[in-house]
């Protein structure tokens, strides 16, 4: 079994650190000298790759020596089949000097670096193939279609076609049945529906399910593959309640005996979902802040619930024991970890300010933290807590870019239910730095993003945006009064009509003579608000892990220009 490891990439070097042996370097592994553009474990933790804009590299980490290297270039995104066979790079779309799209999605063999399979792919979201857990079958989607290929042998051809009109996303049970699910959004009228089907017997689906208020969703299936959460999401609520669209969640067996939507007893967005690893329970973090959390048996059934607290992410530890309940992204950074095993006794509360990455090690012993840019080019660091809260290591980075444990095969299934005793292993001696994290004060972001509801209170650019609609739609609706609190500050007020003529002012000019000037600066103001509104989906966005293009990287960077312009036009966030 090999020993506790992580290995993180900033602006400046890759490293792999040996946590078992005080938190030292791999002997064995040269860093690169040219930037490291991305990187990544292979899931069973026996490879570890890396790219430059020169080349790929694959590496043993526990030695740190090389294993193959790939001849490529530019490659931006890599993953591991499921036992490390194969390696998938991704270029950025380009075309040759004919004019024809390059071939920018590659598929390798990890032992001899050679080359299996190439194709277009002209996604970044979504961008990799998906293998069976046996790596027998490997998947990818094309135009109303999933292709199942023989890995290793894709040149071959597919071997099997499933075909549904419409088909935008799919994904591959990891469970020993071979299994795909499959969604279409709602079009023309008609539901969105997922179903599910063993391969290759594609003629009549195991299970489905048909809804509304669909535009996209996240599959979630368990360990074992035998039930499916499918979190649907609208990209706009219709009711103005949520400002990312509506989530509803819904439970599919894989047997097809039993589905339905999974029934959450607070109205609001749901913030996070996760499976155990025991593959027989899943939590829930919902509703309007202060969030609820709760545990849900294989048949949605709750089987117990966390307090409510301003919280919306949700982990449970690989061992299934541990439960840990954190609010990052625009909330405080504060972790809490229950122990499932003794009826969810809170361990501890660790305050993580500005969290970006957050994840158990491989043994359920430890919990890391990270500031990672470009979300936040401040305070970038790495953090190891013990589970009962004492922090282990700390590191300081001028851009941290990525970091993460290296995985650990399970040596047995996890069984459900509690195993052994209560007893919490005892935290082992922590390394030095450990002891400037125990004594560095709390930094609570400043100026952070609050979506509607974050605090329980309309968000300000939210606020002025219901504002600018009510003056900007007055000049069309049937007259009536507006609150005083509703007028923008330094707008002209608007004056009843009687008889269907403007009443003069005092002084003798008609009311708002000015107002061409002015209703031209509120135009201003509403556009630059609803620009704002996208960058702060963007950085949220960003913040849960979603990967983005160069282009609306760029347009977040436009934040301060945006807010300087609304400042010049008498525009404030408090307003």
């Amino acid at each position: 079994m090999p020993q506790n490891q992580f290995a993180y990439r900033s602006s400046k070097t890759l490293g792999i650190v040996n946590v078992d042996d005080n938190y030292s370097p791999v002997a064995g592994f040269a860093a690169p000298t040219d930037p490291v553009r991305t990187s990544c474990y292979s899931k069973n933790g026996k490879f570890f790759a890396f790219a430059t804009a020169k080349t790929a590299v694959i590496v043993n980490p526990t030695t740190g020596s090389v294993v193959s290297s790939l001849a490529v270039e530019n490659v931006y995104e890599m993953g591991f089949s499921p036992l490390g066979s194969y390696i998938s790079t991704w270029e950025r779309p380009s075309k040759d000097q004919d004019g024809n799209q390059k071939k920018n999605m590659k598929i390798w063999s990890t032992a001899t670096g050679e080359l299996l399979f190439e194709f277009v792919q002209r996604n970044q979201t979504g961008w990799n193939v998906q293998y069976t857990y046996d790596e027998s079958i490997v998947a990818r989607l094309v135009t109303n279609e999933v292709h199942f290929y023989e890995a290793g042998k894709m040149a071959k051809g597919p071997l099997y076609k499933l075909r549904v009109e419409g088909l935008t996303d799919f994904a591959l049970s990891p469970g020993q049945n071979h299994a795909v699910a499959v969604f279409v959004p709602e079009r023309k009228g008609a539901p969105a529906i997922v179903r599910t089907y063993n391969i290759p017997s594609f003629n009549t689906p195991v299970s489905q399910k048909t809804f509304f208020k669909a535009d996209k969703v996240q599959f979630k299936w368990n360990t074992l593959g035998t039930s499916l959460l499918v979190l649907a999401q609208t990209e706009v609520d219709r009711s103005n309640k949520n400002y990312y669209g509506e989530t509803n969640l819904y439970l599919l067996g894989i047997a097809g005996q039993y589905d339905c939507r999974v029934d959450l007893d607070r109205e609001g967005p749901i913030h996070d979902v996760s499976w155990s690893s025991n593959s027989k329970e899943f939590g829930v973090v919902y509703g309007y802040m202060p969030a609820k959390t709760a545990i849900f048996d294989n048949r949605a059934n709750i089987v117990t619930t966390l307090p409510s607290a301003p919280r919306n992410t949700l982990l449970f530890s690989p061992n299934a024991r541990y439960v840990m309940l954190a609010g990052f992204g625009n909330l405080q950074g504060s972790i809490d970890i229950y122990d499932s095993y003794d009826n969810m006794r809170k361990l501890a509360t660790v305050e993580a300010a500005n969290t970006t990455h957050c994840e158990f090690s491989p043994e359920s012993e430890f919990l890391l933290t990270s500031v990672t840019s470009p979300r936040l080019r401040v305070d970038n660091s790495i953090k190891i807590w013990h589970i009962t809260g004492k922090p282990m290591f700390y590191q300081e980075f001028n851009e941290l870019y990525q970091v993460t444990w290296r995985p650990k095969p399970s040596a047995a299934p996890v069984t459900f239910g509690r195993t052994g005793t209560l007893t919490i292993p005892a935290p082992p001696q922590p390394h030095e730095s450990a002891a400037k994290l125990a004594s560095k004060p709390v930094i609570k972001a400043t100026g952070a993003y609050r979506p509607p509801g974050a605090r329980g209170q309309v968000s300000s650019v939210s606020q002025r945006m219901r504002e600018l609609d009510v003056l900007g739609s007055s000049a069309s609706s049937k007259p009536y009064s507006v609150k005083k609190e509703r007028v923008v500050p330094g707008a002209t007020p608007i004056v009843e009509k009687k008889n269907g003529k403007q009443k003069k002012q005092n002084n003798g000019t008609k009311a708002g003579a000015n107002a061409p000037a002015e209703v031209s600066d509120e135009k201003k103001i509403r556009s630059l608000c609803k620009k704002l509104r996208a960058i702060d989906e963007l950085k949220a966005r960003l913040a849960n892990g979603e990967k983005l293009e160069v282009t609306q990287i760029k347009k977040i960077e436009t934040e301060p220009k945006v807010l300087a312009d609304l400042k010049a036009l008498g525009w404030s966030p408090d307003a």
